[in-house]
């Protein structure tokens, strides 16, 4: 398994997910082209009850699984309330602050299918009128969006499909620089969600067996917490999360590595399934680094609070400003697949 083979795909694929938005509770675009993407690499990709994406495949030992997660959907908005004048009131979705997406574009996704554009900003922004912006407490009774509609009433807003329920998608704003660096909105998750697909077709390009059977659940409901709680089977004994690692003060993960959390904010994770992935990145010389995130926690998280009876692991890409506007590099990517290869092609799976 080789990332020189794959890595134009998971850039390709990173930035294809990437401007599809995905709000969470909103991600049927974005899993309907990952199906086909699995498809057209010769998977056979179920979806979900919930709406997300499990692409199985076959091993050497079917009796004993692992399981791959990956969340596709995303921070974003819903319209709470159509003001008097125009301006729309959002409820957000997922664990942001208001200041990490003031000034940001963004698209209302309409039940009828029309996507009306705007603007989140502060109200009464203008410092020519308001001297005390600098000041002010962004909060959810003072955050409106300016649509790009010649709009002055809520009739005038409801005119043009959006009503009260509709989804809010930020505007991911993606760049990649000459010199490596992804930057980009919701790098949280879809920059892992590339990088398993990436998996998925060096997979196919090796044909390699790999010694145990494996599931690759694409989940839609991380940000709200139960994303990858269900659909694992019986025979599933190890469940390997693949999310972002953060970046920040007191930690050792940065944009050029692959980041092993020992724990995070819902308790450590299993000791000897994190200490072979540790092994592994030494044995293979993959750049990482191991570090504890309190205000966090994973897919694999939310499967063992629902009674999951599984080894449970998280790794990711080095993401800094994470659920703000992110970054990260292909090295960090190319560390990510490596250390998922050679994890799935090692046989140390007991239980």
């Amino acid at each position: 398994m080789d990332w020189a083979s794959v890595s134009n795909d998971v850039l390709t694929w990173l930035v294809q997910i990437l401007k599809t938005p995905s709000p969470t509770g909103h991600t049927d675009e974005v899993i309907r082209l990952l199906e086909q993407e699995a498809a057209a690499l010769g998977y056979a990709p179920e979806r979900t009850r919930k709406g997300a994406l499990l692409v199985r495949i076959p091993g050497a030992d079917e009796s004993r699984r692992r399981f791959l997660t990956a969340h596709v959907d995303t921070l974003g908005g819903m319209v709470k309330e159509i003001l008097a004048n125009g301006r729309l009131r959002v409820h957000r979705i997922g664990g942001y602050a208001w200041n990490t997406v003031e000034g940001e574009y963004c698209s209302i996704l309409t039940g009828d299918g029309r996507t009306v554009t705007g603007t989140i900003l502060l109200h009464n922004t203008s410092v020519h009128v308001n001297r005390e912006v600098g000041n002010t407490k962004r909060t959810d009774d003072n955050m409106e969006i300016v649509l790009d509609a010649r709009v002055k009433n809520a009739d005038e807003v409801r005119a043009l499909g959006i009503e009260v329920g509709d989804f809010v998608a930020w505007d991911p704003r993606v760049e990649q620089t000459e010199t490596g660096y992804i930057k980009s909105r919701h790098l949280d998750d879809k920059a892992s969600v590339a990088v398993l697909f990436g998996v998925l077709k060096a997979l196919r390009l090796s044909q390699t067996v790999l010694p145990h059977a494996v599931d690759v659940l694409v989940s839609t409901n991380e940000e709200i917490g139960f994303g990858g709680n269900s659909n694992i089977s019986d025979d599933v004994i190890e469940y390997l999360a693949v999310d972002m690692g953060a970046v920040g003060d007191g930690l050792k993960t940065d944009e050029h590595v692959v980041s092993i959390c020992p724990m995070d904010g819902s308790g450590p994770y299993h000791e000897g399934l994190r200490r072979h992935l540790t092994a592994l990145a030494r044995a293979h010389q993959i750049p990482y680094a191991l570090d504890i995130y309190p205000y966090y926690s994973s897919d694999a998280s939310a499967a063992v609070r629902a009674g999951a009876d599984v080894k449970h692991a998280l790794i990711g890409p080095g993401v800094a400003n994470s659920h703000a506007y992110e970054r990260t590099h292909i090295d960090a990517l190319r560390a990510t697949f490596d250390l998922i290869a050679a994890y799935l092609q090692s046989d140390a799976l007991d239980g």
